[in-house]
């Protein structure tokens, strides 16, 4: 749910992380005061811009946005996917930073913004990957792409692959360079859940976004996001520009340790994209924050299993619970823990046993799955059957 539409029905407090069954008596709402009443959060200042997007990275809450899902061209922003592709295959093993790409004819003669790499020589492929950030550059975009796929159009197809597992709804990709195509389309909340992949999925490639320029060919070329120099806590992503598409610009920036996703779309200059992207970064840190109050993994209560070699198996959550919550409100949520009755050996790792629930008074405004965290294995025989007894007598007393 967006944070735009909880704050429509109430403005949002946070978890005091209090677990509970199910049966529990429901905490009491208090009365609002001049002390205690919620803190009133202005509209976001409009911006100009085609589309904008503000998430959350912690969480993935979208707190601001117009016309988020907006299909428009998306310039060099596209860089995004072929970075992130390139540090998947690194990972993945296919291949390696010091492994040397020959620049073909057609990547030494892609048009727009250069690395400025020469045809038939050999760039380590971390040297094109910094080109493709620092500077955007095409040529360095093209050559990394054919080492990768074989040719640009293969590659075309990695990346509408990758933004399928992402499910960036709103994005098809014709090329790695951004240079304009009619098929070729993303939107600020497509560009903002690549960010929050590319920052979370490679921590270690994703320091060279904050790099502040590069030199290569000796020519030194600066990073064409302005906010590096203008606010320190921001430390990514990338710059867009084409007739077509406008200025765009995804950020993002920490701040006492919440992470913030802004993306613009078609300002119309350098300067418009970084002022409009301060405001953005600006709002969300005044006015939000987010709290982590389970992380994934961690026990949180027993649940009894029928039937097992085991009578009870350790529950928790399969990712962490995290809130994007408007500043100062955190102390009127509650949460409780649901526990399924009815566990019945085979238990499998992963299993949903139950759900945690997020309350504000009697309303819930968020849930979460409770698994298993362990595997149980069934029980013998003589013991199923007691155990099927004592199942009749507790269904027909509860």
């Amino acid at each position: 749910m967006k944070i735009s539409q909880l704050l429509q029905t109430f403005c949002f407090s946070a978890v005091a992380c209090v677990a509970s069954y199910s049966n529990a008596a429901p905490t009491p709402t208090p009365t609002p005061t001049a002390a205690t009443a919620p803190t009133v959060i202005p509209a976001m200042p409009e911006l100009a811009a085609k589309s904008y997007v503000l998430m959350d990275a912690a969480s993935g809450n979208i707190l601001v946005e117009h016309n988020g899902d907006e299909r428009l061209p998306p310039a060099s922003l596209t860089k995004l996917m072929t970075a992130y592709i390139a540090t998947v295959e690194m990972k993945r093993g296919q291949i390696a930073e010091q492994d040397l790409v020959t620049v073909s004819e057609k990547a030494w003669r892609t048009g727009g913004s250069r690395m400025f790499i020469d045809v038939g020589k050999q760039v380590s492929v971390d040297d094109l990957l910094h080109g493709i950030i620092i500077q955007s550059g095409n040529d360095a975009s093209v050559a990394l792409a054919e080492h990768i796929a074989g040719s640009e159009e293969a590659f075309s197809s990695m990346m509408n692959t990758a933004a399928t597992r992402l499910h960036l709804d709103n994005t098809h990709f014709m090329n790695a360079t951004g240079l304009p195509s009619e098929e070729h389309y993303s939107s600020a909340h497509d560009m903002a859940k690549l960010a929050r992949a590319i920052i979370y999925e490679d921590p270690e490639h994703y320091a060279i976004y904050a790099q502040k320029e590069f030199l290569w060919n000796g020519i030194k070329q600066p990073n064409r996001n302005l906010l590096l120099w203008r606010d320190k806590t921001v430390d990514g992503l990338k710059t867009g520009h084409t007739d077509e598409a406008g200025y765009c610009l995804v950020a993002s920036a920490v701040r006492d340790d919440m992470r913030l996703i802004s993306v613009v779309f078609g300002t119309t200059s350098e300067a418009a994209r970084a002022a409009e992207t301060q405001k953005l970064l600006t709002y969300g840190f005044r006015f939000f924050e987010t709290k982590t109050f389970y992380k994934k993994g961690v026990e949180l209560a027993d649940s009894k299993v029928w039937k097992g070699q085991e009578d009870k198996v350790k529950v928790g959550l399969a990712d962490d619970l995290t809130l994007t919550l408007p500043r100062g409100q955190l102390q009127k949520m509650a949460a409780t823990m649901v526990l399924d009755e009815s566990v019945v050996a085979p238990v499998k790792k992963g299993d949903r046993l139950g759900v945690v629930e997020v309350r504000l008074g009697n309303e819930v405004l968020h849930t979460a799955d409770l698994v298993a965290l362990q595997d149980v294995e069934e029980g013998g025989f003589f013991s199923r059957i007691i155990d099927s007894i004592r199942m009749f007598f507790y269904s027909l007393f509860n």
